[in-house]
């Protein structure tokens, strides 16, 4: 009752998901960073929960079944976790791998049908750009390194990336974030 009459009268805000989108190389990874340092938030990038706790177990045929079945996991305890988090007050970065329109759609539902504020942000480099950023993260394994991405699985998960069209990003009041060439590398 005294957090209804807060949240009605102002005096409390609703934390925010800052989701963050793009396909690989593009500098998610970097951009999660600073979100997170500016909000003083959470951050939830899938990637990182995904090689740690299922990289060991990866097997040598099959992986596209075993991966799918692994992510769906992880991102519903990151979904678990991440609303933890908002309850308390607290904003949440995410970067999911949401490459796939319906996957982003499903989510822009989830977020709704729990009442959280969302932000969206798109970054995107030119493919030739993208692939140099990726090879160098391989080569340096900074901060924004999690896994080794293969040429090969670079261009796979390059061409599967279906891009925010101008509904899409209308809708959600997507910022689109222009690529930084002196920026760090990031994912």
């Amino acid at each position: 009752m005294i957090v209804d009459n807060a949240m009605r009268n102002g005096s409390i805000t609703m934390a925010t998901i800052h989701l963050v989108e793009g396909p690989v190389g593009a500098g998610k990874s970097t951009f999660v960073a600073e979100l997170r340092s500016l909000h003083t938030a959470a951050g939830f990038i899938l990637d990182a929960w995904f090689v740690r706790l299922y990289s060991p177990d990866r097997p040598a045929a099959n992986l596209m079944e075993w991966y799918a079945a692994r992510k769906a996991r992880c991102m519903a305890q990151i979904w678990i976790t991440a609303c933890e988090v908002l309850d308390t007050g607290r904003d949440v970065v995410l970067e999911l791998g949401l490459v796939e329109r319906a996957s982003r759609e499903s989510f822009y539902a989830q977020v709704r049908e729990a009442g959280y504020d969302l932000a969206v942000y798109l970054l995107d480099a030119p493919r030739d750009v993208r692939r140099d950023r990726v090879r160098q993260r391989n080569r340096e394994k900074g901060p924004t390194f999690s896994m080794d991405v293969p040429d090969a699985f670079f261009e796979l998960a390059s061409d599967h990336w279906e891009p925010m069209d101008q509904t899409e990003c209308e809708i959600y009041d997507v910022q689109v974030v222009t690529w930084n060439p002196g920026s760090a590398s990031g994912g």
